[in-house]
């Protein structure tokens, strides 16, 4: 990946999880997440993805997702629809859904939560129709096709979300951080997505109310 980038694109800056930064002063840089879901690639389990990024600055302005085994892949870009290649095809987009209630949560793994998050996430938990473990990137894809409304995540690299937040934009959602402010790449790496805009307040105000037991 990092040699047909710098072929194509010799000016651009390369980031990966792997091997570091390349070319630090361009504006425009490339992310990348060769397995994203390692675990699930190595148990067989499609729900791990190849993930690719180009940013200008800070924010991500190309997304990807990559299935391998299905076939299936998502791309977002600023200032377009996301698209899909997959059983549905062509133009996707996130479900309305106005009320945590009636909200479907998802999140990869209890063991990215740390003491202090997890009190958190399980206040959110205790709030939405049904709560959901496992997925890795593929629960964003998901969410673009209108399958799952909210995904709380914590430890996430710049790798593993920029690609998703401009997937997750252009299907119509928000990626922010626990408080709503833009993610970034010093973060905290805690990572809120919601397919409808109205329930980020909601998310937000349940992740930071008292803790109460989850279901």
């Amino acid at each position: 990946m990092r040699a047909v980038l710098s072929e194509r694109f010799p000016l651009h800056g390369i980031l990966g999880e792997e091997f570091g930064l390349e070319r630090p002063e361009s504006p425009y840089r490339w992310v990348l997440d060769p397995i994203d879901g390692t675990r699930a690639f190595i148990t067989g389990r499609p729900t791990f993805g190849i993930l690719v990024a180009l940013l200008q600055g800070d924010e991500p302005i190309i997304g990807i997702i990559d299935q391998p085994v299905t076939g299936e892949r998502w791309i977002g870009a600023k200032g377009r629809p996301t698209t899909f290649r997959g059983p549905l095809g062509g133009q996707i987009g996130c479900r309305p859904c106005g009320r945590l209630a009636d909200a479907e949560l998802s999140c990869t793994s209890p063991e990215m939560l740390s003491d202090t998050d997890t009190p958190r996430w399980r206040s959110l938990a205790s709030h939405v129709r049904r709560n959901y473990w496992g997925g890795d990137c593929y629960a964003y894809g998901l969410m673009s096709l209108g399958q799952i409304d909210i995904i709380a995540e914590s430890d996430m690299k710049i790798w593993d979300w920029a690609p998703l937040s401009a997937v997750i934009e252009g299907a119509g959602g928000r990626v922010t951080d626990w408080s709503g402010a833009p993610l970034r790449a010093d973060g905290d790496g805690r990572v809120l997505a919601v397919g409808d805009p109205a329930l980020l307040p909601l998310a937000i105000a349940a992740l930071n109310q008292p803790i109460v037991a989850s279901r």
